[in-house]
C-alpha cells in the first residue's frame, strides 16, 4: 500500500491534528502580536475585547477543521484491516469516529460560554488532539494501538483539566486525574503485557483465536483482570471512580463535558471489543443460577457496585457538577450491562446507551456553563428561579434530567429499555435478572436527585434576584444554540430512536 493509500484511510485524524497545529499556531501567534503592539498594556476593555476575538477567530477554525474531518468520515471506504488490525475501518468505527467528532464540535461551541478563556488556541488544539486519540482508540482492534490512543487521549485530558490557573480546584482535578489515570495505564500496560506473553500477539482476533486453543492459565486471568481494571479507572466504574466528583467539579466546564462524554464513548467502544472479541472464549457466565468463572462476573459485579454506589452518593450531593460525577458513575454500571449480557444486541444497546447518554451529558454541562457564567457558581442555589430567568434554559435542562431518570418519551428512557430487554433475553432463565433489578432500584433512587434540580429551577426562588439575567447575553448566543440543538437531539432520539439505533445494530457484525 502507498504512503497515498495510507493518509486517505486516516485523513480524519490527520485533518483533526493538522486543525490542532494550525489552531494553536494562531493562538500563539495572535499572544505575541498582541505583545508587540502594546495591547497587553491597554485598558482592561480592550483586552477583553482582543481575547474574545483570538477565541473567536480559534473555536470557527476547530470548528471547521472538525466539519471536514467528518467529511472525511463519511468518505471512507467500508471494510479496510491494516497491520493485524493496527488500522481498522469498518461502518462501526466510522459511525463512531463520527460521534466523537460530534461531541468534539459540541465542546468547542460550549467553549464560547467560557469568559475571556485565556489562551483559548492552546485549549482548543488540546480538545483536538484529545479527538485524534479518541478516533485511535475507535478506529483500531490492536492492544498496543489502543494503549496508544489511550494515552494520548488521557495526557490531552489531564492538560483540560487543570486548564484553569485562575482556580485552585483545577489544579487539584489535574492532579487527581492524572494520578489515577497514570494508575490506570500501569494496569493496563501490566495486563496487556501479560495477554502478549501468554498468547504470543496483540491483535484482538488473534488473541480470540489462541485463547480457543488453549485451556485458562493464571496469568492469563491476572492479564484480563489488570486490563479490566485499567478501563474500570477509565469508565469511572466503582470502587475506582474517586477521581470522577473533583474533576467534573474542579476542571472547567468545557473540559468536563468532554470527559464525561467523548473519553466514555470511546471507551465503552473499545472495552466492548476488548471481551467481545478479544476475551470471547473467557466469557465465563453472570447468570445468578450459572455463574462461571470468566470476564462476565467480574464486568457484572463492577456495574451492580456502580449503581448503587453512584445512586446513593449522588443522593447527598449539593452540587450539581458533582451530582453528575455521581450519576456518571451509576450510568457506567447501566451501561455495563450491555456488556455483560454479551453477543450483536448485547453491544448494539451498550453503545446506544452511551451515546444519548454523552449528548445528554454535554447538554447538561452546557447549561451549567451558561448558568455559572452569569452567578459564578453551579450548586443548586445558583439554579433557584433559572425557569424566570431563561425559559429555554430551563426546559432544555429539564429535558436532560427526565432524559437521564429515564422517563419516557425521551432518549434515555428507550435505551434503558433496551438494555434492559436485552439482558433478561440474555441467556437461559432470565440468569440477570438480578443485575436489571439493581439496576431499575437504581434507577428509582436516581429520580429523586435529578427531580430535586428541577424542583431548583421550577419551584425555588432566588434569595435575590439576579444582576443580569441570563437570556439576553448576546456572547452566549452560540452556546445557548448548542444545548437547545442537544435537547432537540435527545428528545428526537426517545421519538424515534431507530434513526441511531438501526445504524448501530447494522454496524455491529
Amino acid at each position: 500500500m502507498s504512503y497515498l493509500e495510507l493518509l486517505k484511510l486516516v485523513s480524519p485524524e490527520a485533518i483533526v491534528a493538522l486543525t490542532a497545529l494550525l489552531v494553536l499556531a494562531i493562538g500563539l501567534t495572535s499572544r505575541r502580536a498582541a505583545a508587540v503592539t502594546g495591547v497587553s498594556s491597554a485598558s482592561p476593555p480592550t483586552r477583553a475585547a482582543g481575547t474574545r476575538a483570538n477565541a473567536g477567530l480559534c473555536s470557527f477554525i476547530a470548528a471547521a477543521g472538525l466539519i471536514i474531518a467528518a467529511v472525511a468520515v463519511v468518505m471512507l471506504p467500508r471494510n479496510v484491516i491494516l497491520f493485524q488490525g493496527m488500522l481498522v475501518v469498518t461502518p462501526l468505527n466510522s459511525l463512531f469516529k463520527f460521534i466523537c467528532i460530534a461531541l468534539a464540535f459540541f465542546t468547542v461551541l460550549l467553549t464560547a460560554s467560557q469568559n475571556g478563556l485565556p489562551h483559548a488556541g492552546e485549549y482548543l488544539a488540546i480538545v483536538l488532539l484529545a479527538t485524534v486519540g479518541l478516533m485511535l482508540l475507535v478506529g483500531s482492534e490492536e492492544l498496543l494501538m489502543i494503549f496508544i490512543g489511550l494515552e494520548l487521549l488521557g495526557l490531552s485530558l489531564y492538560v483540560m483539566a487543570a486548564f484553569d490557573k485562575s482556580d485552585i480546584r483545577s489544579a487539584e482535578a489535574g492532579l487527581k486525574y492524572f494520578l489515577f489515570g497514570s494508575t490506570s495505564s500501569a494496569f493496563t500496560l501490566f495486563g496487556i503485557s501479560l495477554i502478549y506473553g501468554m498468547s504470543g500477539t496483540t491483535g484482538l482476533a488473534a488473541i480470540s483465536q489462541k485463547l480457543a486453543m488453549t485451556s485458562a492459565q493464571p496469568l492469563l486471568a491476572v492479564g484480563i483482570v489488570m486490563t479490566l481494571v485499567g478501563f474500570a479507572f477509565k469508565i469511572a466504574a466503582a470502587p475506582f471512580h474517586l477521581w470522577a466528583p473533583d474533576a467534573y467539579q474542579g476542571a472547567p466546564v468545557p473540559s468536563a463535558a468532554f470527559i464525561a462524554s467523548g473519553s466514555k464513548v470511546a471507551s465503552f467502544v473499545v472495552l466492548g471489543k476488548i471481551v467481545l472479541i478479544g476475551f470471547a472464549p473467557v466469557q465465563g457466565s453472570a447468570s445468578w443460577h450459572a455463574l462461571l468463572a470468566g470476564w462476565s462476573p467480574v464486568l457484572a459485579a463492577l456495574a451492580a457496585l456502580s449503581i448503587v454506589v453512584g445512586n446513593v452518593v449522588a443522593l447527598a450531593q449539593s452540587n450539581v457538577r458533582r451530582l453528575l460525577a455521581y450519576s456518571a458513575v451509576a450510568h457506567g454500571g447501566y451501561t455495563l450491562i450491555g456488556l455483560v449480557a454479551g453477543g450483536r444486541d448485547g453491544f448494539s444497546a451498550a453503545l446506544f446507551y452511551t451515546t444519548i447518554y454523552a449528548f445528554t451529558l454535554v447538554g447538561a454541562f452546557g447549561v451549567v456553563s451558561l448558568v455559572r457564567r452569569e452567578t459564578g457558581g453551579d450548586d443548586y442555589s445558583n439554579f433557584y428561579g433559572l425557569v424566570s430567568r431563561s425559559p429555554l434554559l430551563a426546559a432544555c435542562m429539564a429535558i436532560f434530567m427526565l432524559s437521564l431518570a429515564g422517563i419516557p418519551p425521551l432518549a434515555g428512557f428507550f435505551g434503558k429499555f433496551y438494555l434492559f430487554s436485552v439482558a433478561l433475553r440474555a441467556g437461559a432463565n432470565q440468569g440477570l435478572l438480578w443485575l436489571v433489578g439493581v439496576a431499575l432500584l437504581g434507577s428509582f433512587i436516581s429520580l429523586y436527585y435529578y427531580v430535586m434540580v428541577l424542583k431548583a429551577i421550577f419551584v425555588d426562588e432566588p434569595a435575590l434576584p439576579a444582576a443580569r439575567p441570563v437570556d439576553i447575553v448576546p456572547s452566549a448566543l452560540l452556546s445557548r444554540a448548542a444545548v437547545a440543538v442537544l435537547a432537540a437531539t435527545v428528545l428526537l432520539l426517545g421519538v424515534a430512536p431507530e434513526i441511531l439505533a438501526g445504524p448501530i445494530l447494522a454496524a455491529v457484525p
